[in-house]
């Protein structure tokens, strides 16, 4: 049984002038803001557990080349990895190849750029990706050849517009 003091007070079930713990919620759940909450609960977040910079830009960067449409070349040949070394060789271009279905990307990456062929030769739009951006776009000749003078940096990958069809090539590091 709890008394009420003078200020309005309960002391409780004994009497000693302490709040009872386990009363009525000052609030009842449809009183509460969840918007509110919500947004200050978001706010502490930001100042107790911020997300890293680079992770958020990364994660932003993710989500603008999604493309889903899109179909993914596979590398299949990287002489990074699967060519035998000629001896004495130095700075010998990287060669590259893609499959997705039919269609083939030979790629050749050097210091002064890169060169390519569309295989069944055909045209198209190519785009150089270093992030959710193109920093080059090519075009691919009737025999589906495209060039590009600056060398990628970072990692990189290859977007190509043929007809209907996009394709993008797994994302590499130069």
């Amino acid at each position: 049984m709890s008394d009420m003091d003078e200020t309005g007070r309960t002391n409780g079930a004994n009497g000693d002038g302490q709040d009872d713990v386990f009363g009525e919620a000052p609030f009842l759940d449809e009183e509460l803001d969840h918007d509110r909450l919500e947004e200050e609960l978001r706010e502490a977040t930001a100042v107790l557990d911020p997300v890293p910079a680079e992770l958020r830009r990364l994660a932003i960067e993710a989500y603008a080349l999604h493309d889903l449409d899109a179909r993914i070349a596979e590398l299949t040949f990287d002489s990074l990895v699967d060519a035998i070394p000629v001896r004495g060789a130095v700075d010998v271009p990287r060669m590259l190849t893609f499959h997705s279905g039919e269609l083939t990307v030979d790629v050749e990456v050097t210091g002064e750029g890169l060169l390519g062929q569309l295989l069944p030769p055909r045209p198209a739009a190519i785009e150089v990706l270093h992030g959710p951006r193109a920093t080059a776009v090519l075009t691919a000749d009737d025999m589906g050849r495209f060039s590009c003078d600056a060398p990628p940096t970072g990692p990189f990958a290859l977007r190509l517009r043929t007809g209907g069809e996009v394709v993008v090539t797994e994302w590499l590091r130069a």
